[in-house]
């Protein structure tokens, strides 16, 4: 896996929230759903997407919104039309607002005001709450927007043919789609001119510190040291070293030590999961290495992350 791969798998849809909503206006919702992340795009006619932390933005056909949550946010048909429906915590929905309409479900995976809206959404929720994961919401404004100008994809429309279907298997081809989308808006996002670009994501492209990287987030485990990983991609330690903090802000071992904690917050809270197998997993010796090493990143041992979580 790739430095890139490895840092997005901890957002990886499994059995992420997926619908599909057809609206004719006057319509709006109102998001307080909590949702780490959240993409929004739209298949047919434009839709306002208001986040509480930054400015509105107009999405059309075509386009791709990325919302970094938890906090609340509007998608309307107009900024001014007042919340007709609240979306809370587990996708629980409840009827808001003076004008007052039915949200009624319209098939598949779909819900909306009519059968026949103009305004056509795919919206996919993550419910991502992992350490590795966090690592990519840092990287995100609130809002992030793809418009369909910039890129050519054929992935809003194949996922909104796809949304509608009940076949065998139906959730996993979802969850993947989604996946993709989301990769291939963060990938346009990201190359923008001006972007702010998280350093690792810059730093894959070089030759040697993207090579450095992914030798890291493919074997985690392996005992590096700046020597090793140095031979690995054929220069001096001190050049390594050198290049390696000034384009991912840290040193080698120290962006190592980082992505193995990051990787045993998620793994520890898989069932059954023991410190000790983490431990190993990760590059940890023993248990008690790992536990003094999470203590000190995160301020809590390894058993009292695991209770936080439950």
């Amino acid at each position: 896996m790739d430095a890139v791969a490895g840092l997005l798998d901890g957002p990886r849809a499994r059995s992420a929230f997926l619908l599909r909503s057809m609206l004719t206006p006057p319509w709006s919702m109102l998001i307080r759903d909590e949702a780490p992340l959240t993409v929004v795009a739209v298949v047919h006619g434009d839709a306002w997407l208001v986040p509480g932390a930054a400015p509105a933005a107009r999405l059309g056909a075509g386009d791709v919104a990325i919302v970094r949550g938890p906090g609340p946010y509007t998608v309307a048909d107009d900024p001014a039309t007042p919340p007709q429906v609240v979306v809370h915590p587990g996708q629980r929905c409840t009827p808001d607002g003076r004008e007052l309409y039915e949200m009624t479900r319209l098939g598949v995976r779909t819900w909306g005001n009519g059968p026949d809206g103009r305004t056509v959404l795919l919206t996919g929720t993550y419910p991502v709450r992992g350490a590795v994961g966090r690592r990519l919401l840092d990287a995100l404004p609130p809002l992030a927007v793809v418009p369909r100008a910039s890129w050519d994809s054929p992935l809003v429309p194949l996922l909104a043919t796809e949304i509608v279907k009940d076949d065998p298997g139906q959730e996993a081809v979802l969850d993947r789609l989604l996946d993709l989308l989301l990769i291939a808006a963060l990938r346009e996002w990201f190359d923008r001119p001006g972007a702010a670009a998280p350093a690792w994501y810059r730093a894959h492209a070089d030759p040697v510190v993207g090579r450095a990287l992914r030798m890291l987030h493919h074997d985690p485990a392996r005992p590096w040291t700046v020597a090793s990983l140095a031979a690995g991609v054929g220069i001096s330690r001190a050049a390594l070293a050198r290049r390696f903090t000034g384009l991912v802000g840290e040193p080698p071992m120290s962006y190592l030590t980082g992505w193995r904690l990051a990787l045993a917050a998620d793994l520890l809270r898989e069932p059954g999961a023991t410190v000790g197998a983490v431990a190993r997993r990760v590059g940890y010796g023993s248990s008690f290495a790992l536990s003094a090493a999470f203590k000190r990143r995160y301020g809590v041992s390894p058993r009292q992350h695991v209770d936080r979580s439950t």
